[in-house]
């Protein structure tokens, strides 16, 4: 049986992953900030509830508030939202095996702020792309299964590396390996920019890919992010119909209108219609993860003398709906594509 696991934060990531391994067999711990969340967890009336198109399950679990976890764990899988890593990673640190490892299910380049707290050595990196959210306490909707990739930071294809691959095997089949994870992280900044954008409509996902005045700010929110990343030195991947040649800087128009159209097909195939950043605007009503995911490809952009006007002014405008300054409209993209377009 593999090592057990301490899940820091349940929402859709981190719910649904623990509940198949849980499922399975693998001895899982849940915490969360949410009350209510721990308790349905715990409850064998209620339990941790998966439901969707894709398989609906219940499991019953040991679950925690941050400040009732006790012990030392080897295999720590940190799923908070991006902005809450830095006070997250401080918290569970302590609860870290001195040969143990954090493993970032998360979006963004929140490795590198992991690592600064517990070490480079002690942390694994992940791309997930899989369709989740959370629905109410106890109740998380999995929209469609979706990749999976794990690596070491330095590239290593180590023992632990394998065993844990092995591990989450038991949850997405489809996973696999890497030496190179930045370059699938790095690729999801371009995909996720796109994501964020969507969020600030009504349209669902695959409409607004497909709106045929948007593929420029498509095309452009792509290569400003593979511009940065190539400055960088990382080569990034695509992934589930997301071509990075097709938003490359002189990429063709043709290729970037197939890759938004099979990006779409990914979608049309869920129950999962919105973002998930479009949820925390305007169903949960919080703070997004656009100023730690989506806001370091402009700063990076900056160091190199990149320069990024459409991530610019989609992190400004993500902040004016968090600020209660704009309001939901699908002409908010169009106002986005026409602030961004080269003069």
């Amino acid at each position: 049986m593999a090592a057990p696991v301490l899940i820091w934060g349940t929402g859709a990531i981190g719910g649904s992953v623990g509940a198949w391994l849980k499922r399975a067999g693998h001895a899982v711990t849940f915490v969360d900030v949410v009350p209510d969340h721990v308790a349905a967890i715990e409850n064998p009336a209620h339990g941790l509830r998966i439901t969707g198109p894709v398989e609906a399950f219940t499991v019953t679990a040991p679950a925690r508030l941050p400040t009732q976890v006790s012990g030392k764990w080897p295999r720590i899988f940190l799923a908070v939202k991006a902005q809450d890593t830095e006070a997250a990673t401080h918290a569970l640190a302590p609860f870290l095996a001195d040969d143990g490892y954090v493993l970032s299910l998360q979006n963004g380049l929140n490795e590198n702020i992991i690592a600064g707290i517990v070490g480079g050595g002690r942390v694994i990196g992940a791309f997930i792309n899989f369709a989740a959210d959370w629905i109410a306490s106890g109740e998380i909707m999995f929209g469609n299964r979706g990749a999976v990739v794990l690596g070491e930071l330095d590239g290593n294809i180590s023992p632990r590396l394998q065993a844990l691959h092995a591990q989450m095997c038991d949850f997405e089949p489809g996973a696999s390996v890497t030496s190179d994870i930045w370059a699938y992280l790095w690729g999801k900044l371009g995909y996720g920019s796109m994501l964020f954008a969507q969020a600030l409509g009504e349209a669902g996902i695959a409409v607004c890919l497909t709106r045929p005045e948007l593929l420029d700010l498509w095309r452009q929110l792509g290569a400003e992010a593979i511009r940065v990343a190539l400055a960088e030195g990382v080569q990034p991947r695509g992934f589930n119909g997301y071509e990075v040649d097709a938003f490359r800087p002189g990429g063709s128009v043709a290729a970037a209108r197939a890759s938004v159209a099979a990006m779409a097909d990914l979608y049309r195939g869920s129950t999962k219609t919105h973002s998930g950043v479009w949820r925390d605007l305007w169903v949960r009503k919080r703070r997004t993860e656009v100023d730690v995911q989506i806001a370091p490809i402009a700063e990076c952009g900056a160091r190199h003398g990149i320069g990024c006007p459409a991530t610019r002014n989609l992190v400004e405008m993500i902040h004016e709906v968090e600020q209660g300054k704009r309001g939901m409209s699908d002409d908010n993209l169009l106002e986005l594509a026409k602030r961004s377009a080269a003069p």
